[in-house]
């Protein structure tokens, strides 16, 4: 059997970023990608959040091939034939060290692999993980096709559904309550026309996010990325919810009705298609989270549950990088002891809550209960929507804005009982 020091399963970002960290530090590294290339097989929304990652390797963040700085953020709910949206224009959040950028995995991926090229690691393509092999309960390598590849440490890093480490018995088999399902298509734009009709000044990014209809009164939303010249237009929608749906609506019909919806259709007059694609998504949060580490292996990225859903803000590039450079400094520290046994990789914990994964994850424990709740995305939505209208309506009755206020409150909320769930959402 061919042996090296450390083999990483998966080239996507956590791979790559424990690939990259152990390499620079002079460990023999393989990577092994099924793709063609690193990227390939990636389908993220397009959001990186940069600023927590600049203590983590902070000679490549600079020079990444980001799309563009996010400069806006916009939330829309949509219902009831209308549209209300918040947009926050702030130059704090665009420079001059921007809070997060839109990326296009393909290229970002592709430019990280190089990255831990260089740094010495082998970025194996084409090349599909098969089976975990095991002596006793320590995992000791890989087999991959005909091909078996040892290794005093095999760092698990193959995405969402976690089959690898599934079928090892590593962690439990993905469940549909646990997960959404995503579709994303990449729409072609001009940059200026990009610029123009989000009021982005040149090379300015938005973010917008959409709640309501786009899920038909499932949990989940749409999002929408501004990339240099195209745009990621998506939805993302409970799994469970569209598994057990009795109606005959196909999920991906979801993303068709977004974009012919009043307020989205606009935004992508003139737009070509270039790209579809489908992935699940980790929305289980700290609670559904795996051991990650065990005798000889450790589960990094969304392999270790490690991505988070709170609301307005939706991460999992950032904790996948950083869950990365946790695994590879776990990874160190077996080496430096010539021990790769669990009590030894235990160590992958502190790393872990060194950096901001876990903190990440553990203040947003109360988002999977507070999200079940439906209102959310079938009535509230709607209720907004009408509450506004009530101020801007003229008609044949005159009354002052508080009076206006408190009986469109009144009619819209407190049948929703919306005290109660305004306290199911404290902890989010």
């Amino acid at each position: 059997m061919e042996k090296v020091e450390c083999i990483v399963v998966g080239g996507g970002l956590a791979g790559l970023a424990a690939a990259y960290g152990l390499a620079r530090d002079g460990v023999e590294v393989m990577v092994l990608e099924r793709g063609n290339y690193a990227g390939a097989k990636n389908v993220t929304g397009g959001r990186l959040y940069v600023r927590p990652l600049r203590g983590i390797y902070p000679e490549l963040w600079d020079e990444a091939p980001y799309e563009r700085p996010v400069a806006r953020e916009l939330i829309t709910l949509l219902g009831d034939g209308a549209a209300t949206t918040v947009e926050l224009a702030s130059e704090r959040l665009a420079g001059p060290q921007p809070q997060s950028y839109t990326v296009q995995r393909a290229r970002f991926d592709q430019w990280f692999a190089e990255k831990a090229t260089e740094a010495g690691a082998m970025v194996v393509t084409d090349m599909k993980a098969d089976e975990l092999l095991r002596d006793g309960d320590k995992v000791i390598g890989v087999r991959a096709g005909d091909d078996e590849v040892g290794a005093e440490v095999t760092i698990v890093a193959e995405g969402v559904l976690g089959l690898l480490a599934g079928g090892a018995g590593l962690r439990e088999q993905p469940r549909p309550a646990d997960h959404a399902v995503g579709f994303k298509e990449i729409i072609e734009l001009p940059a200026g026309v990009i610029e123009d009709r989000w009021h982005l000044n040149e090379g300015e990014g938005a973010a917008q996010l959409f709640m309501g209809e786009v899920t038909r009164g499932m949990t989940g939303g749409g999002f929408l990325y501004t990339n240099r010249d195209s745009i990621a237009l998506g939805v993302v929608v409970a799994m469970e919810q569209v598994r057990t749906r009795t109606d005959d609506l196909e999920s991906w019909q979801l993303l068709d009705a977004f974009k012919e919806a009043a307020a989205v259709k606009p935004l992508l007059r003139g737009g070509e298609l270039a790209e579809y694609s489908a992935h699940a998504v980790f929305e289980g949060g700290i609670d559904r989270l795996p051991r990650p580490y065990g005798p000889g292996y450790l589960l990094a990225g969304e392999a270790a549950g490690f991505a988070l859903n709170a609301m307005v803000t939706v991460r999992g590039m950032d904790l996948a990088i950083a869950s990365g450079w946790a695994a590879a400094r776990a990874a160190l520290a077996a080496r430096a002891a010539g021990d790769s046994s669990a009590a030894t990789l235990a160590v992958y914990e502190r790393f872990l809550r060194e950096t901001f994964v876990m903190r990440a994850m553990e203040a947003g424990r109360g988002v999977p209960k507070a999200i079940e709740n439906r209102r959310l995305f079938s009535e509230y939505p709607g209720s907004v929507a009408r509450l506004l209208e009530s101020f801007f309506a003229v008609g044949d009755e005159s009354s002052t804005l508080v009076r206006t206020g408190l009986r469109g409150a009144r009619r819209e909320f407190l049948k929703l009982d919306t005290l109660r769930d305004l306290w199911s959402l404290r902890k989010v």
